[in-house]
């Protein structure tokens, strides 16, 4: 897990025209929350904010947020982005309140690893992720940037399913059914080219009758 700190100011006026100019000052408007503390309105720097949003384990990391005037720490989790429609510019960004001890959900991305290198694979068969995160249970300190799904030796056919995958002590993803997390497909090109012959056979078959009534007719 990696730390991070950002600078923020906090912000004395709410609502959505104030949170309108606050972007065009080229600034993100954003939420602390959670905890015994009262919820702060903050201002965060658009150019330095987005490039720890690009950043996978930004959003399963404690980020510590200095807020200029307030007293005390300040840190958190990523709960929530709100993000422009059409540009990808991060609109608003809520932060969750926790300590290093405490017990937290957090929506943790799958990395899969040894694909191309699995006879499956080999074989012409396709990776296909039915789970590309999972909410896994964990002290805040210690959430992990992704969960690895090792491919190696797995055939067409072959499955991972949640109770494959071992976590490390003191983390959980809490399951009532044996869900599948990834499968290795088989390829879909063969049924493809069947049709394609199907379809000229068809074709043939149009073309030597038409040679037929032709011949017929002559």
């Amino acid at each position: 897990m990696t730390d991070y700190v950002l600078e923020a100011e906090l912000r004395e006026k709410t609502g959505r025209g104030e949170a309108r100019r606050t972007r065009r000052a080229g600034l993100i408007p954003a939420v602390i929350y959670g905890g015994d503390k009262p919820e702060l309105a903050i201002t965060l720097d658009t150019m330095s904010t987005a490039k720890l949003l690009d950043q996978e384990s930004f959003y399963t990391s404690i980020v510590e947020i200095k807020v200029k005037g307030s007293r005390g720490t300040n840190k958190g989790l990523v709960k929530d982005v709100q993000w422009h429609p059409v540009r990808d510019e991060a609109m608003h960004i809520d932060f969750y309140r926790v300590s290093s001890s405490d017990m937290v959900n957090v929506e943790v991305p799958v990395h899969v690893i040894n694909a191309e290198k699995c006879p499956g694979v080999v074989m012409g068969g396709l990776v296909e992720i039915i789970r590309h995160s999972l909410e896994v249970s964990s002290r805040a300190d210690s959430i992990p940037d992704c969960i690895i799904v090792d491919c190696t030796g797995m055939e067409i056919g072959d499955s991972i399913h949640i109770e494959d995958i071992h976590l490390p002590e003191g983390q959980e993803v809490h399951h009532d059914v044996n869900f599948t997390v990834l499968t290795i497909a088989a390829p879909k090109v063969e049924v493809e080219v069947e049709e394609d012959a199907e379809v000229e056979g068809e074709d043939e078959g149009e073309g030597e009758d038409a040679a037929e009534s032709e011949a017929e007719e002559s």
